[in-house]
């Protein structure tokens, strides 16, 4: 990428920000627009000097970590710091912590899903939302303390034997693999963040199976694309797995559903009229 769409995108963030938007005064005698450059480097935890070669093209090119202060210092949402790390060729790393609350629109859309159980996992597998098919195929999460929402702890800490696993899945090992994975992955996105931290030093010292997982270092699962339950009251139940990326909140919007006539889609017209206490 050319350095210059680099300096000329920092020197445009840098412009928009007023003082006091960071904490600062502003001052009596400031000529431009925006922050001053040497502001902008106290608040990234860089040299003055370094900071304005960058706006000037002249640096060299800056390293994740202080891409990351960087963002911070400018107030730049995700999308910018994406693009930041973009224009500079590295991967891009969030300060800040993960999101939690789904859009409402999304809350709707759950509850308007036919024959289809459907919920929302944050970027750590916290069950965040889902709809009544959903509860009564898994289970109904409104009775767990939000703590036991979380799949990866479900699925790594709960004490059942290897025959029984979570929700009689039929991809149980898959399904923990793909946990290590994405929790590697959401670890680098948000290095500040100790909620995802704690999580994972969590796993690593309560499950073995996960450390010897998160040793491997792989970052790259194949999608499930079906996936069978075993139920106690309905028995098997296959459903076709699909996962809606969140982008702005990243979250997952996750789907189970079966060809009309389909055991499948029998199982959950089922499910669907016994309701979220289908697993008492």
């Amino acid at each position: 990428m050319s350095k210059q769409e680099l300096a000329s995108f920092l020197r445009s963030r840098r412009e928009r920000l007023r003082p006091e938007d960071v904490g600062l005064p502003s001052g009596p005698r400031r000529r431009t627009p925006g922050l001053r450059r040497e502001e902008v480097a106290v608040l990234a935890h860089i040299s003055t000097e370094y900071y304005v070669r960058l706006e000037q093209g002249r640096a060299p090119w800056p390293s994740a970590e202080v891409l990351a202060g960087i963002a911070g210092a400018l107030r730049l949402t995700d999308a910018e710091s994406d693009h930041l790390h973009l224009l500079a060729g590295t991967a891009p790393t969030r300060g800040r912590v993960h999101r939690r609350d789904v859009r409402p629109s999304i809350l709707a859309l759950l509850e308007r899903l036919p024959q289809t159980a459907g919920f929302v996992t944050s970027a750590v597998f916290e069950v965040l939302a889902w709809n009544d098919l959903a509860a009564a195929l898994m289970e109904d999460f409104a009775l767990l303390d939000p703590r036991d929402r979380n799949l990866a702890r479900r699925a790594f800490l709960d004490r059942t034997p290897p025959d029984k696993p979570l929700y009689g899945i039929s991809d149980a090992a898959e399904f923990r693999l793909h946990v290590v994975m994405q929790l590697r992955a959401t670890l680098a996105r948000y290095p500040a963040d100790p909620a995802v931290a704690e999580l994972v030093e969590e796993l690593r010292a309560g499950s073995a199976d996960f450390a010897r997982l998160w040793e491997r270092n792989d970052v790259q699962a194949s999608p499930a694309l079906t996936k069978t339950f075993r139920h106690p009251l309905v028995g098997e139940v296959t459903v076709d797995c699909d996962s809606l990326t969140l982008t702005d909140r990243d979250q997952h919007l996750v789907l189970y559903s079966a060809p009309l006539g389909s055991p499948g889609a029998e199982a959950l017209a089922l499910l669907n009229v016994l309701g979220p206490g289908a697993r008492l």
